[in-house]
């Protein structure tokens, strides 16, 4: 029996589906006394610092983990199970960690990288531990803003560490206790065996196994490198038969002679990229379900159950707003957003509400009350992303527009050689005035985490990624962007990795009519030198 610390904070779903994939029972907490108790205990930290340190107070959570670490007993942290550990992180500065291990947590230094870290990293083994026995050398997935950095006073708690803007702490461990910074169940079949090692091990001594290979040994002093991530997108709606399918549109048009394009089922579709090495895969509800109670919404039961066979990150995108339904309930944006993660997502996409809360935003400036300040506030920017849908408008010069204008080499319908990208919401139905760069800008400053960059020009198109417009917006933001519309072979994601900076490319019609398969982009990058996860 295992027993889990869930304070209500977030995705605990994919944790408990890995254990019982491995083949044993959960137990979750439901007081101090069950803490106390447990034989094996998993803490997956969720959220930001703060939030989860009042949880765990608020619960009577912090004496009861402070005396069952220092038994002794197997305890296994994650994430932000791992920096509670701390005194203290930059991220709520007067409020204390468990002060277990010495030290403080602060945030990457968004100058030299983009924060959040998010993706595939590699480890440095720095002491031999039964947790790493099979371990092979694999990438591991990584999300977070904050990191613990080596230093003298915490040097005997070091089991691994991972380079990225610098040197981190990757994971620590004395005796039976144990915390990783990436995410075991996050992390594809070598996550799976290293929460089996720590299932399996009735004692995780430090030497009980010698688990760095060679070649680990021998390149132990090279730098991780994080991969470029191949994102797998699923527009998922309700097909004229009120099946819920995955479809995809020609410029965000899905109907084809008459009916919506049914490309399979999304379950079976997500498990499907799982198996061929998708590093992460995004849910797009283009329904919408409005008049739904939220526990009755669709894509909730897509997200449990493609969360119990897919140990990768999950993001859902669509309906992420206040509502309220048609019995007269009101759900906040923070309300639904909590659903989604309860039933296995990992990251919400927000887009048209994104886009009303930036123009409130140039108005009266941050309220405190929008979608993406209620959620990131909670559970951590890189909880966050933000879907914006832009198109180009074609200008004769920059001084005909109070845009951001860029000048390009695709020329207008007229031969002008200036244009600005212009937001829409609704799918692509209506544009507003506000532009693609303004809305990324406003929306970082607002706590988003990440940037899914849409193009309404290439979409559908398989003419390649939309490059003016990618350079554009990243250079105007210091978080992730993920790239989206317009691949149409394996040659466009090189392209869009070796001439612009984003960290992670999506497709998906080219994949749902196996065009190209992620296994042939990946063996494509990997043979022109960018860095992807086997």
């Amino acid at each position: 029996m295992v027993t889990l610390v869930d304070y209500g904070a977030g995705n605990v779903r994919s944790i408990r589906n890995a254990i019982k994939k491995l083949g044993y029972s959960v137990e979750d907490v439901s007081g101090p006394k069950d803490i106390l108790n447990a034989k094996k205990l998993i803490f997956p930290g969720v959220g930001s610092f703060g939030n989860a340190m009042e949880r765990l107070e608020e619960y009577g959570y912090v004496e009861a983990l402070k005396e069952y670490i220092k038994s002794n007993r197997p305890f296994l942290g994650i994430c932000l199970g791992l920096q509670t550990l701390f005194e203290g992180s930059e991220e709520a500065p007067d409020v204390p960690g468990l002060g277990v291990i010495k030290g403080q947590i602060k945030k990457f230094d968004s100058k030299k990288v983009s924060v959040p870290h998010i993706g595939w990293n590699g480890i440095k083994i720095e002491k031999s531990s039964s947790l790493f026995s099979r371990y092979k050398g694999e990438k591991l997935y990584f999300v977070h803003s904050y990191r613990a950095v080596p230093s003298k006073e915490n040097s005997d708690w070091i089991l691994s560490t991972t380079d990225y803007g610098g040197e981190f702490i990757s994971a620590v461990q004395k005796g039976n206790v144990i915390a990783v910074q990436f995410h075991p169940e996050k992390s594809g079949e070598a996550g799976l065996r290293i929460l089996k090692n720590f299932l399996e091990s009735e004692s995780l001594d430090l030497h009980s196994y010698s688990s760095v290979s060679n070649k680990s040994k021998n390149e132990k002093s090279d730098k991780t490198k994080l991969a470029k991530r191949i994102v797998a997108c699923l527009d998922v709606r309700t097909n004229d038969e009120g099946d819920l399918v995955v479809t995809k549109g020609d410029k965000y048009d899905v109907r084809e002679k008459g009916r919506v394009r049914n490309l399979g089922k999304p379950v079976e579709l997500a498990r499907r990229y799982f198996e061929e090495g998708a590093d992460e895969i995004v849910f797009l509800n283009i329904t919408g379900f409005r008049d739904f109670p939220l526990k009755d919404q669709p894509m909730l039961e897509v997200l449990r159950l493609t969360s119990e066979n897919v140990f990768v990150p999950l993001t859902i995108g669509g309906g992420i707003q206040e509502y309220t339904d048609s019995d007269g309930t009101y759900y906040s944006a923070l309300d639904v957003a909590s659903e989604y993660f309860r039933s296995g997502a990992d990251k919400v996409s927000i887009g048209s509400d994104a886009v009303y809360t930036a123009e409130e935003y140039l108005k009266h400036g941050p309220t405190g009350e929008s979608s993406i300040e209620q959620i990131s506030r909670v559970y951590g920017s890189q909880a966050v992303v933000v879907s914006i849908d832009p198109k180009r408008v074609y200008v004769e010069s920059p001084t005909d527009t109070k845009h951001n204008v860029i000048k390009t080499e695709i020329p207008g319908p007229n031969g002008e050689e200036y244009c600005w990208y212009q937001c829409t919401v609704k799918g692509g139905r209506e544009a507003r005035d506000i532009d693609a760069l303004q809305l990324a800008k406003i929306c970082e400053k607002l706590g988003a985490g990440e940037i899914l960059l849409n193009c309404i020009d290439r979409d559908g198109t398989k003419l390649g990624y939309d490059l003016e417009l990618i350079n554009h917006v990243k250079s105007g933001v210091s978080i992730p962007v993920i790239a989206s519309s317009g691949a149409g072979k394996v040659e466009h994601f090189y392209e869009v990795f070796s001439k612009t900076d984003v960290e992670a490319a999506l497709a998906a019609g080219i994949f749902h009519r196996k065009e190209v398969s992620i296994t042939e982009v990946k063996d494509y990058l990997r043979k022109k030198g960018i860095e992807v996860r086997d």
